[in-house]
């Protein structure tokens, strides 16, 4: 039976919503905060965070700091941070999933509340009753993040058995939580006090996986890489490591799993110093009888190897917790995209026959506020299973193919669609099984097809051969419908949306381009041009040229490159269109003034001089600088510049921004750079479409979000988080970009 996403989605959390559900109904005191709430139940990726950290882990303040820093590390990943404790207040005794900013400092506060309990699985239930404040352990946040129906939580160092543990028996509460918990505990192994040889023995007798989230098998050693140890499995990246998970939920295993994660490279070598200090400190608390005060223990130790390193060791600590809070929000990422795919009953498709689309134009669709003309295509990707194999040996080789859906207007479109609008994608597609398949496919996504234009030609499909490394080989790309799309066929769908944006690819001939800019320019329509590829990007030198004849306002209003795009681009208009000597480009840079104050402000830009070039042409240039981050150049003018928050601002350099402002005061130019998202790369395709297309959407649902330095910073983290998503994602646009939706 095919479920419906929203049903899947409840059946996903039936379990864990029951069990929270009978907690809640016989008066338990929890409470989940709205925003993890609404994330539970629509859909979203969770994190769980633990807070004997913030009370027990590091010293005043930098244990606010940290525990700041982890919630917005998972942030940076799309997903939603749920710190789990018990705050002291007004309302005490209870646990909360997913704290206030107040609740936080008031937990990491440690002068003012210095009898802060640590809570684990024995200590919940008396703490509640008494009305105690406290930080959750690993084995508590175990508990209330699979009460919740939270999938991963992100933490530091697991506990195990402690040195003597064989005679001691001291054992932690962090090993048999992860047999009742179905949690994913990402974390750097265990703590460097333990042992941990003894630790991997118990949980593999417990029945524990035991998973290193690295290239080898070796066990991480909390502060350094390497132990010594070897486990059965390893996984290497996000969706590897979701799959594992979710397999254990389909399975209706109730058994967490152990991901460890080795600390940054660039803190390994410090890794062995510090385990000396290690090393000193067990040996001093079994001398002075610490190793035996149970739970008081742990926070004597890691103060004493603070003491010892000279805080080096919080430095690697907090380094490598910010590390698998990164990591943990990657994966669940990766799971919440298994656990919301719906699943479509398999389809037949026969080719060479002449397929006549059936039309969902017969219903009454409203205006779209975005248009988005280019390819769609069809993406072939066919590679070797075996690294050493090469392809195109005259041979076959045994391998994976996998047909996705593509097209850089496409792209963009699903992407936007996804980020919460409808928009009208106009591409031309063949009457043929390409053409159904590519039809039928996006109109499962939930997108309108009603632009879909008609040809008699094939369908766009691109076809990639890669090598057992995924490396690329070589390819075919037949594309040659998208350059035959013409005015006529597109200009009926922009007049019958009357769209605030069209947005075009360099897919389109330069003719259809220069049609399109000069169409939209008359009826005050704003624009967007993604260029595509370098040799692509230059045509829509065409319609600036034919723009500077007709108008002196820039001929685009956004203009989207990458850093090669952008040189190619202003390298051509320079010097082989000349566009540079016209005298609406010259009356624009004029209009800067010359000021002393702006030359200074002016030369601060001197590294962006090419974007600076070319604003005369496009308003608004997002330029994509990959692992670099974002820089966005914008000019204002005329009215613009009075009802701009800029109109006051100043440059600011260690917020990344310069504003230059011109004698006249009718003219502002402002260039930002933001920086790069962190995140693990699986796929680079649709990364760059998946930042237009959440820009397209959240400039409808933010119409100022240009005239303010809040404004901006907002709209571009959003469109960073919507490329770093579909970095995370096998898919050309990743599913999760609905987690981006306001």
């Amino acid at each position: 039976m095919i479920l419906p996403l929203i049903h899947r989605r409840a059946v996903l959390s039936t379990r864990s919503a029951s069990r929270l559900s009978t907690s809640l109904h016989r008066g338990a005191p929890i409470d989940i905060h709205p925003e993890v709430q609404d994330a539970l139940e629509t859909g979203k990726p969770v994190v769980a965070l633990e807070t004997a950290l913030t009370t027990h882990g590091l010293p005043h303040p930098i244990n606010l700091h940290v525990t700041k820093d982890l919630e917005s590390a998972v942030r940076s990943t799309g997903c939603i941070p749920a710190t789990i404790g018990m705050p002291p207040g007004i309302v005490a005794g209870r646990v909360k999933i997913g704290l206030e900013e107040a609740d936080l400092e008031r937990l990491a506060d440690v002068q003012r509340t210095p009898r802060s309990s640590k809570i684990s699985r024995r200590d919940i239930a008396p703490a509640l009753a008494m009305k105690a404040d406290g930080g959750t352990t690993i084995s508590a946040t175990l508990i209330f993040a699979a009460l919740a129906g939270i999938k991963v939580f992100a933490t530091g160092g697991l506990g195990g058995v402690h040195r003597g543990g064989e005679r001691s028996m001291d054992v932690s509460a962090d090993l048999h939580e992860l047999t009742r918990c179905p949690v994913g505990l990402v974390s750097a192994g265990v703590k460097s006090i333990l042992d941990i040889g003894r630790t991997l023995e118990y949980l593999e007798t417990l029945g524990v996986p035991v998973i290193p989230y690295s290239r080898a098998r070796e066990f991480p050693a909390f502060f350094s890489p390497r132990s010594g140890f070897e486990t059965p499995w390893n996984v290497d990246d996000p969706l590897t490591a979701a799959r594992m998970l979710y397999t254990q939920w389909q399975l209706g295993m109730d058994n967490g799993a152990l991901i460890a994660v080795p600390i940054p490279e660039e803190y390994a070598e410090k890794g062995e110093t510090i385990q000396q200090a290690v090393n000193q400190a067990v040996r001093e608390s079994e001398e002075n009888g610490m190793s035996k005060r149970g739970k008081d223990a742990t926070p004597w130790l890691l103060a004493r190897v603070a003491e010892l390193t000279k805080d080096d060791s919080i430095e690697s600590n907090i380094a490598l917790l910010k590390n698998t809070a990164l990591i943990g929000g990657q994966i669940a990422v990766q799971y919440q995209m298994l656990a919301n795919q719906s699943i479509s009953p398999e389809k037949t498709y026969y080719a060479g026959v002449d397929v006549k689309l059936k039309d969902n134009d017969a219903l009454v669709l409203p205006q779209a506020k975005v248009v988005v003309v280019g390819s769609a295509a069809l993406d072939i990707s066919a590679q070797a299973e075996d690294m050493a194999t090469a392809v195109g040996t005259h041979s076959t080789s045994p391998g994976n193919v996998t047909l996705t859906l593509g097209g850089v207007a496409r792209n963009i479109a699903e992407a936007c669609h996804r980020v919460g609008q409808s928009p009208v994608l106009i591409s031309p597609i063949g009457k043929d099984t390409w053409g159904r398949l590519l039809h039928d496919e996006t109109k499962a996504i939930g997108m309108r097809t009603d632009g879909f234009v008609e040809r008699n030609e094939r369908t766009a499909v691109c076809n990639l051969f890669l090598d057992g490394t995924g490396n690329l080989v070589g390819g075919v790309a037949d594309m040659r419908i998208t350059e035959a799309l013409d005015m006529e066929s597109i200009e009926p769908h922009i007049e019958n949306n009357s769209p605030a944006i069209v947005a075009l690819d360099g897919n389109l001939s330069s003719n259809t381009v220069a049609d399109i800019i000069d169409y939209c320019a008359e009826r005050k329509i704003q624009t967007l041009f993604e260029p595509t590829s370098i040799i692509k990007s230059e045509k829509i030198l065409p319609a600036i040229e034919q723009s500077l004849n007709k108008r002196s306002d820039p001929a685009v209003t956004f203009f989207t490159p990458n850093v090669l795009e952008l040189q190619h681009v202003h390298r051509k208009a320079r010097l082989e269109w000349d566009l540079t000597s016209s005298p609406i480009w010259w009356s624009a840079i004029d209009n800067l003034s010359l000021g002393e104050a702006f030359r200074m402000d002016l030369a601060r830009l001197a590294k962006r001089r090419m974007a600076v070039a070319l604003t005369p042409f496009f308003r608004n240039i997002f330029i994509k600088c990959g692992e670099r981050g974002v820089v966005v150049v914008m000019r204002l003018s005329g009215a613009d510049v009075g009802k701009s928050g800029w109109i006051h601002g100043r440059s600011d350099p260690v917020r990344r921004y310069v504003v230059a402002h011109g004698d006249s005061g009718n003219e502002i130019l402002v260039l930002q750079h933001f920086p790069p998202h962190p995140t693990t790369v699986i796929n680079t395709t649709g990364a760059g479409d998946s930042f237009v297309g959440a820009l397209l959407a959240c400039l409808q649902d933010q119409s100022h979000a240009l005239s303010s330095p809040a404004g901006l910073h907002q709209l571009v983290t959003t469109c960073q988080k919507a490329a770093a998503l579909t970095l995370q994602s096998p898919s050309s646009v990743s599913p999760l970009l609905t987690t981006l939706a306001p």
